[in-house]
């Protein structure tokens, strides 16, 4: 696998490759990424050029502005309060590139943030409080229960049930898709980053926290009925003209940890009723119209944080950025895809 990624290198730019490298061999020892890989593919199916998670995506553009409260709590210069450009991708989760829209399933909103002083941050959001497992090792068990018995095409419910019942982690994000509406829009849903992170400001004070995004317009679902009536690819044109209304913004939330609470768990929320602070707003201010855009070869690493943000000891952050290296390999030498 490493010939396919590295000669790939050309067409990545020396920011990510740095980000690549050095945040790979951080999490080497935690996963096998090319085992990790080629179970998403066994689970999902495969499909050339696109990515191996949240495959059916967008890309787009956007300005975050930073709060004062954004500034009281970490020194990262996205908080300045200037306005900061962001590459933005908006996705459906799981590895079909023509999964449909209008199911109870995952929608993703991934950022890149492009800082002054030369500093990236990056960071993967979606559309539910909880993770689908707790740990790497958890998450390649759930891919291998679920990958399609060769003989009859579909995988094993008896293995399935006995990891769940074993894993019961793994349910729980299942069950919160199942509660909720399709959102009318990926404009129009919250997007947690289930990891706990660390703002750190100047006098080097740290507070640990869980952030979401959450629409200035509010969260806006469809009956089971506008659903079917909308169609399983709707998302898309549909986001296009709300941003060119100028009504896609979304508030920068941080809820805060408080002593005893689980940070190392992206299946443990924080507990309600915690505080929640406003770091700022994130405004989409245009849409690509093809399948092109800044953001399509871009992987998005949540370790890849500025000065001031840093992470928690959840073993899911550290153990994605090796399997990510792994995807955008296969992804460049197939013919990167949106």
């Amino acid at each position: 696998m490493s010939i396919n990624f590295f000669s790939s290198l050309p067409f990545l730019s020396v920011v990510t490759l740095s980000h690549l490298i050095m945040a790979a061999a951080i999490s080497a020892e935690t996963v096998d990424p090319v085992k990790m890989v080629d179970s998403f593919e066994a689970a999902g199916g495969k499909f050339e050029g696109y990515r191996r998670s949240g495959a059916k995506g967008i890309c787009a553009s956007g300005e975050f502005v930073g709060s004062t409260e954004g500034r009281a709590l970490s020194s990262a210069s996205a908080f300045s309060g200037q306005k900061i450009p962001v590459i933005i991708r908006f996705s459906v989760g799981g590895g079909n590139p023509k999964a449909a829209d209008n199911a109870k399933s995952q929608r993703n909103m991934a950022l890149q943030f492009n800082l002054s002083d030369g500093e990236t941050w990056q960071m993967g959001n979606i559309s539910a409080p909880v993770f689908g497992s707790s740990t790497p090792a958890q998450l390649l068990g759930r891919l291998e229960s679920l990958t399609p018995d060769p003989s009859t095409k579909a995988a094993n419910p008896e293995k399935v049930k006995a990891f769940a019942e074993a894993n019961p982690e793994v349910l729980l994000q299942g069950k919160y898709f199942a509660s909720q509406p399709v959102p009318a829009s990926f404009a129009s849903v919250n997007y947690w980053g289930v990891n706990a992170f660390a703002f750190v400001n100047s006098k080097g004070e740290k507070q640990f926290g869980k952030w979401i995004f959450e629409p200035a317009t509010g969260v806006l679902g469809l009956s089971d009925e506008e659903a079917k009536a909308k169609g399983p690819h709707f998302l898309f044109d549909e986001l296009r003209q709300r941003v060119k209304d100028g009504q896609v913004t979304f508030n920068f939330n941080l809820q805060l940890a408080e002593s005893g609470d689980r940070l190392d768990s992206a299946t443990v929320p924080l507990p309600e009723g915690r505080r929640k602070v406003t770091l700022g707003n994130l405004k989409v201010t245009s849409v690509s119209e093809d399948s092109a855009g800044a953001c399509r070869d871009i992987t998005f690493i949540p370790t890849v944080l500025p000065k001031g943000v840093e992470p928690s000891n959840d073993p899911m952050l550290a153990a994605r950025a090796a399997p990510y290296a792994v995807g955008i390999g296969r992804r460049l030498s197939e013919g990167s895809k949106q």
